[in-house]
């Protein structure tokens, strides 16, 4: 039968799928606009199958905050190529996998993946991806979710490369504030929030470390002492987030900016596109 050109526009903006294969669908299904959704739907699950062996060595993070619920999510989703990762319709598909994981809190990503979808219930968030994956013969998938409560912020770097979501407590925060945190978090990426925070091991190495260099100097004992103090003083404000000074203004740390408006750091989050769990 004959299919008209309005038939496979309409189809090709219902699905984002080439114009061919929404030709061929119809054709299928002999007209049936439905039957000719699900042929491609189907179609592109098929392709996300084929593609399960492949190595996804680039993505993007995602975030996303719902101020009036107190939920956030950030995910790592990951693609082949880095054109997809930097792409609108990757992009897309990971924003919605952020905001899915922030509202509907799965507790892994089995779980996310099998969810129904939040503007679509009668599909599931692994078809949504599937999708994307028919439409750019790319394999992807959420690596990593994370989800969090509280009165949040967040910052996504301008690649996408790496993201950060914080947590405070207090009566309220500026989301610029915490915006501007979670930047600082990005680019000086510190060990721990607070010093406690920081194990065992990695402080006993540092210690060691910062002693050896004192007793390189062959200054008296006295002296080896208050020289390596004073190195632990440096890597503890080049490491740990409370004391690291601000990148927008380096005569405050951070904690002074936190305390001055009146908050209290929780706990921060940091993502970057390919890093182990």
């Amino acid at each position: 039968m004959s299919i008209s050109a309005i038939s496979v526009k309409t189809l090709r903006d219902r699905t984002n799928q080439p114009m061919m294969d929404c030709k061929a669908a119809l054709t299928e299904a002999s007209g049936d606009m439905e039957k000719a959704v699900e042929i491609l739907r189907k179609k592109s699950k098929d392709v996300q199958d084929k593609k399960v062996g492949r190595e996804t060595a680039e993505g993007r993070i995602a975030a996303f905050i719902d101020p009036a619920k107190g939920v956030g999510a950030m995910v790592e989703m990951r693609c082949e190529s880095a054109p997809v990762a930097k792409g609108e319709d990757f992009g897309k598909l990971a924003n919605d996998v952020a905001k899915q994981t922030a509202l509907k809190a799965p507790a892994s990503i089995d779980e996310l993946l099998k969810q129904p979808l939040l503007d679509d219930p009668k599909r599931t968030v692994n078809d949504r991806i599937a999708d994307v994956v028919g439409m750019i013969r790319e394999k992807m998938h959420p690596a990593r979710i994370v989800r969090m409560t509280g009165l949040l912020g967040s910052y996504v770097h301008h690649d996408y490369s790496v993201g950060v979501m914080i947590q405070v407590e207090g009566a309220q925060a500026d989301p610029q504030l915490l915006r501007d945190i979670c930047m600082h978090i990005t680019a000086k990426n510190p060990v721990a929030a607070r010093r406690e925070d920081i194990s065992a091991e990695t402080l006993e190495k540092e210690k060691e470390i910062a002693k050896s260099q004192a007793a390189a100097t062959g200054k008296p004992a006295n002296l080896v002492e208050k020289i390596a103090e004073g190195k632990m003083k440096t890597w503890f404000a080049d490491n740990v987030l409370l004391e690291q000074p601000f990148v927008k203004d380096d005569s405050k740390t951070v904690g002074d900016l936190l305390k001055a408006a009146g908050l209290t750091l929780v706990k921060f989050v940091r993502l970057r596109v390919g890093e182990l769990s």
